[in-house]
């Protein structure tokens, strides 16, 4: 994308925004539709808000290239995409409060279920209403988080299938170490699953649709695709692991921008931000100002750590991140300074890229979780509570 295309995309009021790059990630769920035979279903996680990148505007993308149904983790994300006009299959991958019944009901969500008295309260309103309450069992296999404990499950099924406001629409699990190759915990999960389905044919239960695969079973664990996968992470170009990079190929599709609101020559032993955790070392240091900070998902703790992407080249953050904005030094003097970058001056407006590609050079959210000592999930996540999302 050139420099005029990202300064179309600034927002009038903030010079700070994040790029969805949609034809990336139509691209990505075709990927993964590749890997699935065709009578295998595709859910889509697009809980928290699509993994901060938007989710009613990723669902219509993600639908188009060829997503069966999709996964959110609360009700209101699921109402979300409902009153945006998506009426597509929606699981709520939780077991909601009792309070949620009539929302699900109104809603068409599918709640996760594993306990006999939520079961029996959708049935129950489901019947006053005249309507049917599909859901989800979620079995606990070793994660320990939700779900019945498969001992339990056909006793479950039977304790609540004879209710009329009831249909299992599918059965499913969640692994904690899919994406470790070998791993003895993930062999007893999938053994688990696979015994707690067989018992409920034998029982002549309806599992409704199978689904056992995440992120990385699903390109790791293609003997474990069943009726559908639930893919997250990955649509949205980033990999769950190192495990699954040599497998797939995926193309990121987050970037967050924004422009120079302020750059000035400070006086030598000037400090910067909060505490002047950084001080002006020499003549010809500009100091430039980006209107970017820690609520909008810019952590604080990479503060005097991280680099950004200047006119393609990568400059260090300077002084303590704050609250909306933050800096970052470049020299002007064409003197090597240690982790100073030698470059033109800054201009007021200059682009400036925190995630994403400018020029040869890319700052990626792995780059960005290992400042971090956190996981690539949680950095696109944060970018998406407060920057305005714009899509291209």
């Amino acid at each position: 994308m050139s420099g005029r295309d990202v300064l179309k995309n600034c927002p009038l009021d903030r010079w700070a925004w994040v790029e969805i790059d949609l034809g990336a990630l139509r691209a990505n769920v075709r990927t993964f539709k590749a890997l699935l035979e065709p009578r295998t279903k595709l859910m889509c996680a697009v809980k928290a808000d699509a993994y901060g990148h938007g989710a009613v505007e990723c669902a219509k993308a993600m639908y188009a290239a060829g997503a069966n149904q999709f996964a959110v983790a609360t009700v209101a994300e699921g109402v979300e995409l409902r009153r945006a006009g998506i009426s597509w299959p929606i699981l709520v991958l939780c077991e909601p409060p009792l309070d949620a019944i009539d929302t699900l009901l109104a809603h068409d969500l599918m709640p996760s279920i594993y306990t006999s008295d939520f079961a029996f309260s959708l049935g129950e309103r489901a019947v006053a209403l005249g309507k049917v309450g599909r859901y989800h069992l979620a079995i606990d296999t070793g994660m320990t988080r939700i779900g019945v404990l498969p001992d339990d499950v056909v006793e479950l099924r039977h304790l609540i299938d004879f209710h009329r406001g009831l249909e299992c629409a599918g059965t499913f699990t969640h692994f904690a170490t899919a994406d470790v190759i070998g791993d003895w915990d993930f062999k007893q999960q999938s053994s688990r699953f696979s015994r707690a389905i067989a018992a409920l044919e034998a029982a002549g239960l309806d599992h409704g649709l199978v689904h056992c695969d995440n992120t990385p079973g699903t390109v790791l664990h293609p003997e474990l695709h069943n009726d559908m996968c639930r893919v997250g992470i990955g649509l949205y170009g980033l990999h769950p692991s190192a495990t699954t990079e040599p497998r797939v190929a995926l193309r990121p599709v987050m970037s967050v921008r924004a422009r120079v609101t302020r750059a000035i020559y400070p006086a030598v032993g000037e400090g910067v931000g909060y505490g002047l955790t950084y001080r002006v070392p020499t003549p010809n240091i500009q100091i430039a100002t980006v209107p970017i900070g820690y609520a909008d998902g810019l952590a604080r703790v990479l503060s005097n750590h991280m680099d950004v992407l200047v006119n393609g080249v990568r400059v260090r953050q300077v002084g303590r991140i704050c609250m909306d904005q933050f800096m970052f030094a470049v020299d002007t003097s064409r003197r090597s300074l240690g982790s100073v970058k030698t470059v033109a001056p800054v201009e007021c407006g200059d682009v400036v890229t925190i995630l994403g590609t400018d020029g040869g050079q890319t700052i990626s959210a792995d780059e960005m979780a290992r400042l971090r000592d956190t996981i690539n999930y949680e950095v696109t996540c944060d970018f998406g509570m407060r920057l305005e999302k714009v899509y291209v």
